[in-house]
């Protein structure tokens, strides 16, 4: 596994970002934190567009260290950013071509475009794109500058909700066959649900957390430094089918979700974000409710959350499961660790947006 150390000092103004932390990368590991974090200063030290005081490695090789620098261009890292930033005066297939061969890998080009279904597009100018084929255009041409790391700078912040699904199976496809690590930068949790199988979360300047994406999203400590959103729970699911009235049923270790989103064909395998003020809990199955995903689970933990909170951490069958209840209600439910409940799940986050 390839690590970055960080060891710098940035100083932009009135803003100072100070990381000191060795990362494992692999996949896709998301920097994620509210604006101004630092995510995006961090992302363009790395890529080495702006200077920090310090140390700056990628393995065994030192890209920054107060006497040396390593120019962009030698570091091999591609960065997608918001904005494509596409040559305008090429078509598709020059763009692609143009990266290429850069990278001696002018072979590869008619690949790259089946594998991002540009071939409907390979003569159009890139101002005719639309924001989504714009980005699939980036994506492939990262990919041909045989890149030892990728840097992804909220590139989907600027598209809709329509082309933001669409571009969803190309990042997912480059996370888990191109076998280059990837920094994502994002403040959008379910984004980060969906892609992220670790997560590095920034406020102020300063690393606040680290570590997989499932932990952070559970820890209520870090909560603030996700922009201030309660802690929910990842859960990992297979789409079993669709049921005679139309709702696709997930399967987990835990259970069966259902939903109203057709998530794909049967084995397709899809990553579900659950808020913990979305849990109800009660001691017993209710009846006569219009939930559809009512979950057997045993109390793990209760931990204060504030004056009048309490954080619920539940079992469902190997999957964890939190919830955020008022401490009268977990008190008046008789909730402590080993007690059976049953988790009424309000609203299911898919983690496919």
């Amino acid at each position: 596994m390839t690590t970055i150390d960080l060891d710098i000092a940035v100083q932009l103004s009135d803003f100072k970002l100070e990381i000191d932390r060795r990362i494992p990368l692999s996949g896709l590991t998301a920097l994620f934190g509210p604006s101004g974090a630092g995510k995006s200063t961090l992302l363009r030290v790395i890529a080495g567009f702006e200077h920090g005081a310090g140390r700056v490695a990628f393995g065994d090789e030192v890209w920054e260290d107060g006497r040396r620098f390593v120019p962009p261009h030698r570091r091999r890292i591609a960065t997608v950013f918001q904005d494509p930033r596409l040559f305008r005066h090429l078509d598709v297939r020059g763009n692609l071509a143009y990266a290429a061969r850069r990278a001696g890998q002018v072979q590869a080009v008619p690949a790259m475009i089946d594998r991002f279904g540009l071939s409907p597009l390979s003569g159009r100018r890139t101002d005719t794109l639309s924001g989504g084929e714009a980005q699939r255009v980036a994506l492939a041409r990262a990919l041909l500058t045989a890149p030892r790391l990728i840097l992804m700078d909220e590139p989907l912040s600027a598209l809709d909700h329509a082309r933001r699904l669409e571009i969803f199976p190309y990042i997912e496809e480059l996370r888990d066959e191109a076998k280059v690590p990837i920094l994502y930068v994002s403040h959008v949790q379910s984004e980060v649900a969906r892609l992220a199988g670790h997560m590095l979360t920034l406020a102020g300047g300063r690393i606040t957390g680290f570590g997989p994406t499932t932990d952070i999203l559970g820890d209520p400590v870090l909560a603030p430094g996700l922009g201030g959103e309660e802690p929910g729970s990842l859960i990992a699911a297979t789409v079993s089918g669709i049921t005679e009235d139309g709702l696709c049923a997930l399967d987990f270790p835990g259970g069966t979700i259902l939903t109203t989103q057709r998530l794909g064909a049967a084995g397709a395998r899809v990553r579900l974000f659950v808020r913990a003020r979305d849990v109800l809990l009660s001691r017993e199955r209710p009846e006569g409710l219009s939930a559809l995903n009512i979950l057997p689970a045993v109390v793990s933990s209760i931990t204060d959350a504030g004056p009048a909170s309490a954080d619920v951490a539940l079992d469902c069958g190997g999957t964890g499961l939190r919830a955020r209840i008022t401490r009268r209600s977990a008190a008046a439910l008789g909730l402590e660790p080993g007690v059976p409940c049953h988790a009424i799940l309000k609203s299911v986050a898919l983690a496919r947006d």
